[in-house]
């Protein structure tokens, strides 16, 4: 920490942060827009791991990576925290679901939508995972065995494809065509991007609404809840014929649910906004982590190794159910290492709606937090050698046990992102017959991976490996 003037000193049982001041936080807004993480990373090396600053060098805001204070304002104090403007300002272009809501109303939600992911709905959803994994995979086998028995692949894309299907064939009970995957996938992307950056430089706001930037993406937000609109009428129209019998999927139940208060269905506006967040949410963590991981297991070989070896062991060349799952943990602790590495969520906003105090460390009411997981999941103090690709280190009875609170890939507290055990298990399952299928190779000659902090952590440009078939 460091040591202020006696004159700036405040009260004894306070404490004042370490401030990067307001001109230089301006000067490195390029370089915050352009590529975050090292500006992050340095600030907090530089002045402590909890540090005021100002975001584009307008909005003061708490940047931190300790783990109590992350987990004071998610978990022990979490109703003194809301979503912040700049989360809440996302609603314009993906409505009021359970990611942007916040309050009474983000509850109400929660408790109508929770049944949706329990143990066994997911458990339920094992054969679909598996079926629309197999089916994702099966050209990229022929495409290898008629080659020689190798092909490549873009990475990202594929992973982006075939989580896109599988939440989709969870909502809708259906699946996109292709180039109406794509578009989704695009308009999601260019949204994002879009965002970001109003966030990250917001004096160019002036500029974006004169150039009509705004107006643009709202537009490609209409876009989308039209398609999720005409999707929402279609299946309501097929149940309202006479002996229909309703799919069993996760749009149905959005459906079927009743409000406890006044027995009312959820409104057609409230249906799109639930089914964009899961689309949106329920696609993208999983595809960036399984992209990540996929990356990691090219470049670590002997880690592919030791998860199709507990495969063999476990299954004997028979495909996974649900049961088998926690029998082979490899894959699963893989997963759960990709995504310290790359948290798909690297960083959230919590904005304070009262006054509070964390340790002497006084929070007035509107303080703004940056809570930045990234660079938690990357602290030395917590994760011993935090750089290497050690999967092991998830592993019961490991050397170091992982604290729970310095391990946040899917945040904290009540808003525990209510679809973890469906992104887990489906994860697990697409790990495993990936590397059930292929040996993963990494194509030598490409440019270094880049990482692109959007809202979620993705690679600036997709990169291929080599899907070798195994014997």
């Amino acid at each position: 920490m460091i040591e202020l003037p006696a004159s700036e000193k405040a009260p004894a049982n306070t404490f004042r942060l370490p401030r990067l001041p307001r001109w230089r936080s301006l000067l490195r807004s390029f370089a915050l827009a352009k590529d975050p993480l090292p500006v992050l990373n340095d600030t907090l090396a530089r002045y402590g791991d909890t540090v005021e600053l100002f975001i584009g060098g307008v909005e003061k805001s708490i940047l931190t990576r300790d783990p109590g204070l992350i987990q004071h304002v998610l978990q022990k104090n979490n109703r003194n925290y809301a979503k912040s403007k700049f989360t809440q300002g996302f609603s314009r272009y993906i409505g009021h679901g359970l990611l942007t809501n916040d309050g009474p109303d983000w509850l109400r939600q929660r408790r109508l939508i929770q049944p949706g992911f329990h143990r066994q709905r997911v458990a339920g959803l094992t054969g679909l995972m598996q079926e629309i994994t197999a089916e994702t995979l099966a050209p990229l086998v022929a495409q290898a065995t008629s080659a020689g028995g190798a092909t490549t692949v873009a990475v990202h894309e594929l992973m982006t494809r075939l989580t896109f299907r599988i939440i989709a064939r969870s909502v809708f009970s259906t699946n996109f065509p292709e180039a109406e995957l794509d578009r989704l996938a695009g308009l999601i992307t260019e949204i994002q991007a879009f965002f970001v950056r109003s966030i990250r430089q917001p004096y160019l706001k002036p500029w974006f609404r004169l150039r009509g930037r705004f107006a643009y993406h709202d537009a490609l937000a209409a876009e989308l809840r039209t398609l999720l609109g005409g999707l929402i009428a279609q299946r309501q129209q097929a149940n309202a014929q006479p002996g229909s019998t309703p799919p069993d999927d996760l749009l149905q139940m959005l459906l079927d649910v009743r409000y406890e208060d006044n027995g009312e269905p959820m409104p057609t506006d409230r249906l799109i906004d639930e089914s964009l967040i899961l689309l949106v949410a329920g696609h993208e963590t999983s595809a960036n982590a399984l992209t990540w991981l996929t990356y990691l297991l090219a470049h670590h070989p002997a880690e592919a190794v030791v998860i199709q070896q507990e495969m063999a062991a476990v299954l004997a060349g028979r495909t996974p159910a649900f049961e088998d799952l926690p029998r082979l943990g490899t894959a699963l602790y893989a997963v759960q290492e990709a995504m310290r590495h790359y948290p798909p969520a690297w960083m959230v906003d919590r904005v304070a709606l009262a006054d509070d105090e964390y340790q002497g460390l006084r929070i007035p009411q509107g303080t703004l937090f940056s809570l930045y997981f990234h660079g938690l999941h990357h602290d030395p103090k917590y994760w011993a050698a935090p750089e290497e690709f050690r999967p092991s280190r998830f592993a019961p009875g490991a050397a170091r046990p992982v604290q729970a609170n310095a391990y946040v890939p899917f945040g904290g507290g009540p808003r525990l992102c209510i679809g973890m055990q469906f992104a887990l298990t489906e994860m697990q399952l697409v790990t495993l017959e990936l590397l059930r299928q292929f040996d993963i190779e990494w194509v030598a000659g490409q440019p270094p991976v880049a990482v692109q902090p959007l809202i979620t952590l993705r690679p600036k440009h997709d990169f291929q490996v080599r899907l070798r078939v195994r014997e």
